[in-house]
């Protein structure tokens, strides 16, 4: 299969001057996937179509990589990964007269570069793990997360837009940048960083709150809480609507972040009311509220510190798997619900007794649900005599043995899959998080909870201004208001940003001259990593230089040999 279509496609279709025919392998690949969800007799064909692609697209790009070294190669391969495209592009023009809606969907002016989209965010949204997890691909990710790559993001819709000037895709020379470069802020590795210190302060303030609470007053926490909070919920509304939901929602902690929104929404009405009505027992409410997002924040920022952890990936899964069969489960056991519920009206038609109201028979179906109580069973006569407690019985028996032992097994299979692949798992989330890292939206550079008062004052600012002035504008007060972080990032990128060789893995270097101690020798294994942080004599470098030498004069004598047990 590889020599005969693999290799052979890829021989066909790979061109050194073309750089989009990997952006429309994946393009192929996500409408193989669309099709196969709707064609049920050709849904394995139409799968193994998307693979094919999908590995077709990985051999290219890993030519392109074999082909191009260096840092004009990592260049190349940004454009392949980062440039935009759009499927519409150089068709001709009595297609583009067929297909008018085609030209239509753009919500924002970007000066052409509306529907364009890169072919990682391809990837990202037909979820092409092997793609994603490949040497050339990961090179280019790496890259872009530490900021070495730079390129204007393309965004579906920015809140605050500036768009006046589109900086091509470049290799950053950090000391030919200004000191005060306001593009540094969309880096991920550095946004990363800058969103953990800000989630930190969102949860200090949050503890202070509730701890310092005093019912309907509102405190000098609460405030300052609420105004932080809603900046940063500003900023993480602005992160949705910018790449889409399909993209955000491959994020680890989206679901939390959903989550603190409900909360806080339902908080903050409530609050509001209880303090112009002054309701007191709402104020409290309110409050009550507020205390249950402590199970999303915690947790939040775990996701933060580790996202590429195993078993926090492995949660995002299979929370996904418990939410569809949990609201399945609700859609089945409605009917035994509503039976009970009427044989309970039935028998009750002449209001000699009193019986259990809904709120109380949904409960003892949770507790039979969940294998904690038996009442609902034993009370089941109050339903009907013969009825009543065949519906308890069948609903026990389907509910708590057979729904949860398919839903044991299915988060099992899901946890199993995601460990089985668990090195394309993790290169697949690096590169969510690295292409949602790099920002597009202007209220990104401004810190929760100033860019709520930017957004008031910069967008009727801009309906006034051209968008040079505009510009011009904004990017004097992200400058201002970033400062303190513009020079500490200038000075530490000038230094360390391209410390490694170029193609080289980062891996741990060796002691500083400066500062040759080392704690290593209070291990007893500290003596396997101080060989190899000791350099070699000049002699024994010597004898690797004539190996190295004479494995060369005999490759062409073993090569034929290698081939031949190879296939």
């Amino acid at each position: 299969m590889n020599i005969l279509i693999v290799r052979a496609l890829v021989d066909r279709l790979y061109n050194p001057s073309d750089v989009s025919v990997v952006y429309c392998l994946l393009v192929n690949r996500m409408q193989f996937l669309r099709e196969q969800s709707y064609q049920g007799h050709l849904q394995t064909v139409n799968i193994t179509r998307a693979t094919l692609c999908e590995l077709v697209a990985t051999r290219v790009l890993r030519r392109f990589d074999d082909d191009h070294p260096g840092r004009e190669g990592l260049l190349l391969l940004a454009n392949i990964l980062v440039a935009g495209f759009e499927p519409f592009q150089n068709a001709p023009i009595e297609v583009l007269r067929e297909n008018p809606s085609a030209l239509q969907w753009p919500v924002q002016r970007r000066g052409g570069y509306e529907r364009k989209l890169p072919a990682l965010e391809v990837a990202i949204i037909s979820e092409s793990k092997t793609f994603l997890s490949s040497s050339a691909c990961q090179k280019v990710v790496d890259a872009i997360y530490r900021g070495q790559v730079i390129y204007t993001p393309l965004s579906f819709v920015d809140i605050l837009p500036d768009h006046y000037k589109h900086n091509p895709i470049s290799l950053y020379n950090p000391r030919k940048a200004p000191l005060l470069n306001q593009y540094r802020l969309i880096v991920p590795r550095l946004r990363g960083m800058i969103e953990i210190c800000q989630f930190a302060i969102l949860l200090a303030l949050y503890a202070l709150t509730m701890v310092s609470r005093e019912g309907l007053k509102i405190t000098f926490y609460e405030v300052i809480f609420c105004a932080y909070a809603t900046g940063w919920i500003l900023e993480e509304f602005a992160a949705i609507i910018e790449h889409g939901w399909k993209v955000h929602t491959q994020n680890l902690w989206s679901f939390l972040d959903i989550t603190f929104f409900v909360i806080y929404g339902t908080y903050f009405t409530t609050r509001m009311y209880a303090l112009s009505s002054g309701q007191t027992y709402l104020g409290e409410t309110a409050l009550n509220i507020l205390a249950i997002a402590a199970p999303v924040l915690l947790p939040r920022l775990a996701f933060n510190l580790m996202p590429d952890n195993m078993l926090f990936i492995s949660l995002r899964a299979m929370m996904r798997d418990f939410s569809v069969l949990t609201l399945l489960a609700i859609w089945c056991f409605a009917g035994f619900f509503l039976s009970m519920k009427w044989l309970l009206d039935v028998s009750n038609h002449d209001g000699s007794r009193d019986g259990p109201d809904p709120a109380t028979i949904s409960k003892w179906m949770l507790w039979i649900w969940f294998g904690l109580d038996g009442t609902g069973i034993e009370r089941s006569v109050d339903f009907h005599l013969v009825l009543g407690p065949s519906l308890m019985i069948a609903f026990a028996f389907l509910g708590n043995t057979l729904f949860l032992t398919i839903l044991v097994s299915m988060l099992t299979n899901t946890f199993s899959k995601i460990v089985a692949n668990a090195t394309a798992e993790i290169h697949f989330r690096r590169a969510v998080l690295t292409f949602e890292g790099v920002k597009s939206d202007s209220i990104f550079a401004y810190r929760p909870p100033f860019n709520v008062v930017a957004l008031l004052i910069l967008l009727p600012l801009k309906l006034l201004l051209s968008p040079r002035w505009f510009h011009s504008v904004n990017v004097a007060m992200i400058r201002i208001h970033n400062s303190p972080i513009l020079l500490l990032i200038g000075f530490y990128e000038r230094h360390q940003l391209w410390r490694a060789p170029n193609g080289q893995p980062r891996g741990p270097s060796k002691r500083s001259k400066l500062f040759p101690w080392t704690f290593s020798g209070f291990s007893p294994h500290g003596d396997i990593q101080a060989v190899f942080e000791t350099d070699p004599p000049e002699a024994i470098l010597g004898k690797t230089v004539e190996v190295d030498l004479l494995t060369v004069r005999l490759e062409p004598v073993s090569q034929p040999q290698s081939m031949a047990s190879g296939s």
